[in-house]
This record gives structure tokens, C-alpha cells and sequence, in this order.
């Protein structure tokens, strides 16, 4: 996964403002450090991705984005 992907997904999921307001502040458990740190010290983006929706009960049908159905 790209970050630009990354960062759609955010924003699809949480909203252009509080996608990046989540990002600079939750700190996520798996690297104690936030998203963006997480990003800007190499994770990988859809690593990073996993733990916000994984942090914050994203439903598994919504993580590839809202018109992308998971596979089964």
C-alpha cells in the first residue's frame, strides 16, 4: 500500500479534517508512537493502517475502503 492510499482511507473512513487530527494524535499500542511518527519512521502504511482500525474498531467490511468488498 502507497501512503496516498493510506491517507485515502483515512480520510474515508474518519473525514478530511479528523483523519489528520487522528493521525498526529492517537498513539497506536503496537509502536507507541502515532500514526504519522509510525509513518515517518518507515512502517509500512498499510502496517500503520491495520493498527488505527484495529485501535479504533473499524469494521472489517470498511478497511479497503467504502466500495471494496473484502475478500472472503
Amino acid at each position: 500500500m502507497r501512503e496516498s492510499r493510506f491517507w485515502f482511507l483515512m480520510e474515508g473512513e474518519f473525514g478530511a479534517g479528523y483523519a489528520h487530527v487522528l493521525a498526529d494524535s492517537l498513539v497506536l499500542s503496537e509502536y507507541q508512537k502515532t500514526a504519522k511518527a509510525a509513518l515517518e519512521s518507515g512502517v509500512s502504511p498499510r502496517d500503520v493502517w491495520e493498527a488505527v482500525c484495529d485501535q479504533q474498531d473499524v469494521p472489517v467490511d470498511r478497511r479497503l475502503g467504502r466500495d471494496i468488498a473484502p475478500k472472503p
